[in-house]
């Protein structure tokens, strides 16, 4: 978390910190996602999974290119689920496509584990050339490619993530969009087109809710981005709210119980 918009939670958080929140919620389990691109960090996080049963998994990080990587992956321990890195700081646009990163992304899938795409909106046509190159990957969008909620932007966020959609080894989360709005003056009204839209182009059986905490307190605090959540599925079913509150993840990460609420 480089630069001074992080000031505000330069700090360490714990599991500790997130319990009550969870349990305020309801929430059962969640699943701990990489914040930098470190494998000491993933071993640390793979640590307390495997102390903390209310830890359901952890996205990890690893280097795509490592030729050894299908061997690191292997020697894993179970509660890794997946792999983040963060494509959004790429100064390559097409970094995605390089052979090497696609090398990587293709042990990703034989390993069984699923592939975190942390990006920005202008890199949705790249992240759709990688779910059709490889359709045995399932990848997993965060923050929904950060639409330009801020400016009131539509376009051409609405139609890339529709395309992405299209692919049936895709799922969004419904994450990280309070960040994307005006952090202090932000309102239900300016979220609720974006998640809607999230919710109509994959369906409620590939979206999965995630609070992107404690990232997500530079703008609303965690019950806020609960009730948020909650506004925007109320048109759902009782059985489709489920799937994005817990049965969605369990889908695309092999966990065997609910996981909702990513930490970074």
């Amino acid at each position: 978390m480089d630069g001074a918009w992080a000031d505000p939670i330069r700090r360490t958080h714990t599991l500790d910190d997130l319990t009550p929140h969870l349990a305020r919620h309801g929430i059962d389990g969640t699943l701990l996602v990489q914040s930098s691109a470190s494998a000491a960090e993933t071993a640390e996080l793979l640590a307390l999974a495997a102390r903390a049963p209310a830890v359901r998994g952890v996205v990890g990080w690893a280097d795509l290119t490592d030729p050894g990587l299908p061997d690191l992956l292997a020697a894993m321990p179970p509660h890794l689920a997946g792999l983040r890195h963060q494509v959004q700081d790429e100064p390559d646009p097409d970094w995605l496509a390089r052979p090497a990163v696609r090398r990587g992304l293709a042990a990703v899938a034989d390993a069984g584990l699923v592939y975190d795409l942390l990006i920005t909106r202008h890199q949705l046509p790249a992240a759709t050339a990688v779910a059709h190159a490889l359709p045995g990957l399932r990848l997993v969008l965060d923050h929904a490619a950060k639409p330009a909620i801020a400016a009131g932007a539509w376009q051409p966020w609405a139609d890339g993530l529709a395309a992405l959609a299209r692919l049936p080894n895709t799922a969004c989360k419904l994450s990280g969009l309070v960040t994307e709005a005006p952090w202090s003056t932000w309102r239900p009204v300016d979220i609720s087109p974006y998640a809607r839209h999230v919710l109509d182009t994959f369906g409620p059986h590939r979206v999965l809710f995630g609070s992107d905490w404690p990232v997500c307190t530079l703008a609303a605090p965690y019950d806020d981005v609960v009730t948020l959540a909650g506004t925007a599925t109320a048109h759902l079913t009782p059985d489709e709210r489920a799937a994005v509150f817990g049965g969605t993840r369990r889908g695309c990460t092999g966990c065997d119980r609910a996981a909702v609420g990513p930490v970074w």
